[in-house]
């Protein structure tokens, strides 16, 4: 299996220092996920791409900049994926699921929440599962190792945890050749739950960022445990 992935932040870094697989990133090869031209040349010699590429800053009132990453970059993509026969493995989120019901499964409804991130993120999901020929859509959240904020939400639940368990599952699954949608996490704890694991000391947090923060992302994970058999 010859692999690329977009991107080295987060999640992609950790995704290559597990795999030693090949990528490239603005920062390295001076791409831009907005101009396919700046990196159809290196597709060419691989079979699976991994996208880790997103805005990702979640509040942003950028939305131009939300559609031209998060939407029209994923859109192109998929779209050279069809036309080289190539797989596409796209990085989506558990915001996706932000005034949804608790424990949402692969087969509920996504509703977003009021942000231009989870909106655009949405959106690109679905433009992968109508048009891509060929597609793992992974629906996650991740820290990094160790917990690198003072204090943690005790007021939101989800299925986070930290990247480099995150690449593990999701790496697992790629190698298993599996395809469709995963939500891919642990299980259920809040960012201080998370946190308190490598930070002893973290402060409980108990008021939201932002108005349109969501109470609850958990994700219904037992389509992931079943395909990789975890207990």
């Amino acid at each position: 299996m010859r692999v690329l992935v977009l991107g080295d932040g987060l999640l992609g870094s950790e995704i290559v220092k597990q795999t030693s697989w090949n990528y490239i990133s603005r920062r390295k090869d001076n791409i831009d996920f907005t101009d396919i031209s700046s990196y159809i040349k290196y597709l060419s010699n691989c079979d699976v791409i991994i996208n880790c590429i997103a805005y990702t800053q979640t509040y942003s009132d950028d939305k131009d900049r939300m559609w031209s990453v998060n939407y029209k970059g994923v859109a192109d993509l998929v779209d050279i994926c069809n036309q080289k026969k190539l797989k596409l493995v796209h990085m989506s989120t558990d915001y996706v699921y932000a005034n949804s019901e608790s424990n949402a499964s692969e087969d509920d409804v996504p509703v977003h929440s009021e942000n231009w991130y989870s909106y655009t993120k949405l959106l690109s999901d679905g433009y992968v599962q109508l048009r891509s020929n060929d597609y793992l859509l992974i629906r996650t959240s991740f820290k990094r190792r160790p917990f690198p904020f003072e204090g943690g939400w005790i007021v939101q639940l989800g299925n986070i945890d930290y990247s480099d368990t995150i690449s593990k599952l999701i790496i697992e699954l790629i190698r298993k050749e599996c395809s469709g949608l995963y939500n891919v996490g642990t299980e259920t704890k809040t960012l201080f739950d998370l946190g308190k694991q490598t930070k002893p000391d973290i402060m409980p947090l108990f008021k939201l960022v932002h108005k349109t923060t969501p109470k609850d992302v958990t994700m219904d994970i037992s389509k992931l445990k079943k395909k990789l058999q975890i207990t």
